[in-house]
């Protein structure tokens, strides 16, 4: 079996744990996973979810290595990420470093600077995030300020040799006002580090201010940015993320045009998540779109995290996930877009994905022909999807 194949199956059905202590709960980005490097190449993947308990994978500790089982066969030896010495720091106002910011994947910082949304309601909400969850458990604080994200991503880059940040946030109230949280903490960490940063955000509220707000931000230090609408199917957007869907694709559309002309291909990205209830094909096709326009797609497993409003789902099938990935590689490859060129943020980390193995995959040489849209039809019956806003 392939290693993107061992890492697509590992992200849907979620590995055993030998013991407790390597998983978070709650946040934006990969809650409700363990960190593991695999090949060389770090994933997320669910370990406490209820349906981890039918996975055939597990992790076994054997003499000094610790060893990955698909039922009694030994596959491979893989890695843990270890805990980050930075974890052990406190700012200087006495708030864990922790509670700040942590590392995803091997060397990338991540932060929710504003740790509540607006949209937080059960009629509101998307479905799929957790972003309040933390900061109930207090795990967070509500708002991390421009100074102690910047003494914390110093302090990471020192002892931990991270290279890169994320900084996600809810929705402001008013709304659109969290873009100059995301402006002031991208400006101090720069200046502190002088790291890549990615943001992540909704298309500003004016069209007409697209321009002007993506200057800005760039300005203000950040390299790359994720506008994510996770899925180009409007009945489905409609009901995973209605806030989303009330924004309309064609602001979206927009959106990406103008951070692209700014940010430049590459350099903008979006999530797509498998398992909201969309046909491979549209997934394939919504992939293609945003890429004739140079947005990355960024291509992700559902990660039901507990607590959230999908926590008794589960992650789509991983053969319907490999299928998935071998038509988006063929489709990066013909647009010119690739994970090891952008600057900063999930697309650059890659962990929650698949797509980097298939990279590694592709350009190794070593991936099994890609299958097409086509071969899909016949097991998952693919129905027409029109994107309209």
């Amino acid at each position: 079996m392939e290693l993107s194949e061992i890492i697509t199956e590992l992200q849907s059905l979620g590995v055993k744990l030998p013991q407790e202590g390597l998983h978070r709960k709650g946040g934006a980005g990969p809650a409700e996973a363990g960190s593991l490097i695999v090949g060389d190449i770090p994933i997320n993947v669910p370990v406490s979810s209820p349906f981890v308990s039918r996975s055939s994978y597990a992790l076994k500790s054997v003499s000094d290595e610790l060893r990955l089982l698909r039922g009694d066969e030994d596959l491979t030896s893989v890695r843990l990420v270890p805990k980050p010495r930075f974890y052990d720091e406190h700012t200087r106002d006495g708030v864990p470093y922790s509670k700040i910011a942590l590392l995803h994947g091997m060397d990338c910082l991540a932060s929710s600077v504003l740790q509540t949304c607006t949209y937080w309601h059960p009629e509101k909400r998307c479905r799929f995030c957790g972003i309040e969850l933390s900061l109930k458990a207090q795990q967070t604080i509500p708002l991390k300020s421009p100074d102690q994200l910047a003494e914390v991503a110093a302090k990471a880059k020192a002892l931990d040799s991270v290279g890169h940040v994320v900084l996600t946030t809810g929705m402001g109230e008013p709304p659109g006002s969290e873009l100059s949280h995301l402006m002031a903490a991208s400006t101090a960490i720069k200046t502190a580090g002088g790291l890549p940063i990615h943001a992540q955000f909704l298309p500003p509220l004016e069209k007409g201010a697209f321009s002007d707000t993506f200057q800005a931000l760039k300005a203000a230090g950040v390299d790359t940015v994720g506008i994510h609408i996770e899925s180009l199917d409007p009945e489905i957007l409609e009901h995973m993320a209605p806030m989303k869907a009330a924004i309309g694709l064609k602001r979206f559309e927009a959106a990406w045009k103008a951070a692209v002309a700014v940010f430049g291909p590459n350099q903008v990205s979006s999530f797509l998540i498998a398992g909201l209830g969309e046909a491979p094909a549209t997934l394939i096709q919504a992939s293609e779109y945003m890429a004739d326009m140079g947005v990355y797609p960024f291509v992700v497993p559902l990660r039901p995290i507990p607590g959230s409003l999908m926590s008794d789902a589960c992650p789509p099938d991983p053969e319907v996930m490999k299928g998935v990935y071998e038509a988006v590689i063929k489709v990066l490859e013909a647009k010119g877009l690739s994970s090891a060129q952008s600057l900063a943020g999930c697309v650059r980390c890659g962990a929650c994905s698949a797509l980097a193995a298939y990279e590694y995959c592709r350009d190794s040489m070593v991936c099994h022909p890609a299958r097409t849209p086509e071969d899909l039809d016949e097991a998952f019956k693919i129905r027409e999807t029109v994107f309209v806003e």
